[in-house]
């Protein structure tokens, strides 16, 4: 199904609900509508991520991953998921498997077909010392809206979690080699006993997601102001 049937759809929904009430206006209900957003949970199958014991940094992506899926739907984004269960995108055939399944993530979100407008990458960060915490977002310049992203979340991780963390440019692979807009998104420390208890928990998995989402609103009323300036 085409992006634009996807939204035709949204549309009509949208009408069904809003269209004979006196409730807001769709479009502020639905301040995503038929943006298409890419969601990357980090790491899965062969490749763990960090890992504290038996609780595996890839989990916990997939768990907030799939969290935030949800509530990008909700205000009317078209979600696409790299992986929705313990798995990776590397091949029999890739002699470095690890390059193989980044390559085929860059390959997904680049995609043409689907017309992605962002992509947002979910990761738990590590340190060996433990009382380092909070959430923090890395780009790498190869698009300028990339450090526009990374700013506004940062804001908002600011004033949601008081985070002294701070916007980081990266040079890892899969961003360098990405073109469409997005971030590496650390949601929090494993290595922290306090932040490995929450971000296993489904209600600050939900706030970290409403978090993030606020952020990609704010990104796009954004880069829409600018370019009609």
């Amino acid at each position: 199904m085409s992006r634009w049937v996807l939204v035709i759809i949204l549309i009509i929904i949208s009408f069904m609900i809003f269209g004979f009430s006196n409730k807001q206006p769709f479009s502020d209900s639905l301040p995503l509508l038929g943006k298409v957003i890419v969601v990357d949970p980090g790491h899965g199958g062969r490749d763990p991520g960090t890992m504290y014991g038996s609780i595996y940094e890839k989990d916990i992506n997939l768990a907030i991953s799939k969290v935030l899926e949800r509530v990008l739907s909700q205000k009317g984004a078209i979600v696409y998921m790299i992986r929705e269960d313990d798995s990776d995108l590397s091949s029999i055939y890739d002699a470095k498997k690890k390059r193989g399944d980044l390559y085929r993530r860059i390959l997904f979100i680049e995609d043409e077909k689907k017309h992605t407008d962002l992509y947002l990458s979910i990761h738990i960060n590590w340190y060996r010392n433990s009382s380092w915490s909070g959430a923090e977002v890395l780009y790498h310049p190869i698009n300028p809206n990339n450090k526009v992203l990374g700013e506004i979340l940062m804001k908002h991780f600011k004033n949601d979690y008081h985070t002294q963390r701070s916007l980081k440019k990266t040079d890892l692979y899969l961003y360098r080699n990405t073109t469409i807009p997005g971030v590496l998104i650390e949601c929090g420390f494993l290595s922290n006993p306090n932040e490995r208890y929450l971000l296993r928990q489904e209600s600050y998995q939900e706030k970290i997601s409403n978090t993030i989402t606020n952020a990609v609103i704010e990104y796009f009323q954004t880069i829409a102001i600018t370019a009609s300036g």
